[in-house]
């Protein structure tokens, strides 16, 4: 029987095919991944997707949680703003795999966080990286951030092009990168849906609103022996 979090996993798969879902989906079996700043219920969500994975979640709190994630994560850490760097540091050479989604963008020390996760991949590792685009400075204000402002916990936009070189200069090859990731099928409900989101100040749900923005950018990328 297939309950709602099927559909939702399926509906990601299949209309966000460079999203976190689908970069967790293509990763191997019993593969062991940090989720650098693990809010808004990825430790519910990426192992009831991969429960093979041994999972380590890392944030400064317990953000947007509502499942409880100590109940899903293999191990749950907490770090100050002023240790969060260090927390990644002590996992050198540990790590398949890295998830950081929508978290550098809440780090006042960018290049650090950055240089400390790919240090925790092992020789063949892989990382999932998104964040808001450049542009977004300039995007209408929303209910649910469109806007880069629009979230008072956002410090600074990492730059697109800083942030590729910074992963290549590391020996990683970088797999998948957009600057704004604009699936088509979302993009273009989203474009339909626009008028009502200006009406109502808010995104339009399942990510509609930021698929015709192109509010997100998306980088894989995997290192090479």
């Amino acid at each position: 029987m297939l309950y709602m979090k099927d559909f939702k996993l399926i509906f990601s798969l299949l209309l966000r095919p460079r999203g976190k879902a689908s970069f967790l989906n293509s990763v191997p079996k019993g593969v062991r991944i940090l989720d650098v700043g693990c809010g808004n219920d990825s430790p519910c969500k990426v192992k009831t997707q991969r429960p093979d994975v041994f999972y380590v979640g890392l944030d400064i709190g317990d953000y947007n949680q509502k499942a409880d994630p100590r109940r899903y994560a293999d191990q749950y850490l907490i770090a100050s703003k002023e240790d969060f760097v260090k927390g990644i540091d002590k996992f050198y050479d540990s790590f398949d795999v890295i998830i950081s989604s929508h978290n550098l963008e809440h780090c006042e020390s960018q290049h650090e966080v950055l240089s400390a996760m790919l240090k925790a991949l092992k020789k063949t590792g892989k990382i999932y990286i998104s964040f808001p685009c450049e542009e977004s400075i300039d995007f209408p204000k929303r209910r649910g951030t469109l806007n880069f402002y629009d979230d008072p916990t956002h410090y600074r936009i990492p730059n697109f092009s800083e942030t590729v070189n910074k992963i290549r200069s590391q020996g990683f090859a970088i797999d998948f990168a957009v600057k704004r990731y604009r699936p088509f099928v979302l993009s273009s409900l989203g474009f339909i849906l626009e008028p009502l989101s200006l009406i109502l100040k808010r995104n339009m749900p399942f990510g509609l609103t930021w698929a015709f923005y192109g509010f997100e950018t998306i980088i894989w990328a995997s290192r090479r022996e």
